[in-house]
């Protein structure tokens, strides 16, 4: 679900000038897909968007570009070195266990790597439960985990 929302307003930002989070959440009821502001803050957070001119002294959403999408080596092992207290995975489930409140912050890495077997994430306050394909990769994911905590 997260995932096809975050395809959604990525469309949406290519195809419509979008200034605020309301004018984001309404797009998206628009084609049946109902948010809270929460959601579409952290959605914009997730996401990495950025403001760009619109025009007229106003702002629109954009994507930004690629080279900033992704966690290089050395931002993933300082955000998962001063973060993240330790994992573990049953079947294709990896549950990684941050310090408190740093769960958003890891997963949102975890989310923008490029690490092809994580589906996707969600965290609370201080775990994430991290989804992979094929499950057989849960062992190899802990160990990159580990790897970037020491």
């Amino acid at each position: 679900m997260k995932r096809r929302r975050h395809d959604l307003i990525k469309q949406i930002i290519r195809e419509e000038i979008i200034e605020t989070q309301e004018a984001l959440a309404a797009a998206l009821c628009a084609r049946h897909v109902n948010v809270t502001q929460a959601t579409i803050s952290r959605d914009i957070k997730e996401l990495l968007l950025i403001k760009v001119p619109a025009g007229g002294g106003r702002y629109r959403y954009a994507v930004a570009p690629q080279e900033g999408r992704r966690f290089s080596e050395t931002r993933m092992r300082r955000v998962f070195k001063d973060n993240v207290q330790s994992c573990d995975f049953s079947e294709n489930i990896v549950v990684v266990r941050t310090a408190p409140g740093a769960a958003g912050t890891v997963a949102s890495a975890l989310d923008a790597s490029a690490w092809s077997e994580v589906i996707g994430t969600i965290a609370g306050d201080d775990h994430i439960f991290v989804l992979i394909r094929p499950k057989e990769a849960a062992a190899d994911i802990v160990a990159r985990i580990q790897k970037l905590m020491h």
